[in-house]
């Protein structure tokens, strides 16, 4: 069992949900990192267990297609060593014998961080929940009278 601090009660748990949508061959998964109050690894576990199981969903989408939601598993779960406050490490990775290449396409300029990225429509299929659609659409046509 990894080390894990008498004070810790943070844990960060990735979650691995499938979303499946009718008559389209392809799937969608998502890895979702969730944080996790707990008082010990077995508690995190099954809160994390819980929280995947919370995914677990089926509505329309937009075009009346069957959209469904699984929880496959968790991928990790692991502690969060510092207290959560600005500068708190949360995660890290440890390469070994890396080359100075591989090192440097690990970093990237301001233009190719996730946050600095322009928002991309997804290229598959289409999970958009159709009543959250609608209910947009008619606050939108309100907002317009």
């Amino acid at each position: 069992m990894a080390f894990i601090p008498k004070e810790a009660m943070w844990y960060l748990a990735q979650l691995v949900i499938e979303i499946t949508v009718e008559d389209d061959p392809r799937n969608v998964v998502h890895v979702n990192y969730m944080l996790i109050q707990a008082s010990s690894p077995e508690e995190a576990y099954e809160k994390s267990l819980r929280l995947g199981a919370e995914h677990e969903s089926i509505y329309l989408n937009p075009n009346g297609k069957k959209v469904q939601s699984s929880f496959k598993g968790l991928r990790n779960l692991t502690v969060v060593y510092d207290r959560l406050e600005d500068g708190a490490e949360l995660l890290y990775e440890e390469k070994i014998g890396m080359e100075r290449g591989q090192m440097k396409g690990l970093v990237r300029d301001r233009e190719g961080l996730a946050i600095f990225s322009p928002i991309e429509k997804s290229q598959g299929p289409n999970y958009a929940s159709g009543e959250v659609e609608r209910e947009a659409l008619r606050i939108v046509e309100r907002g317009k009278l």
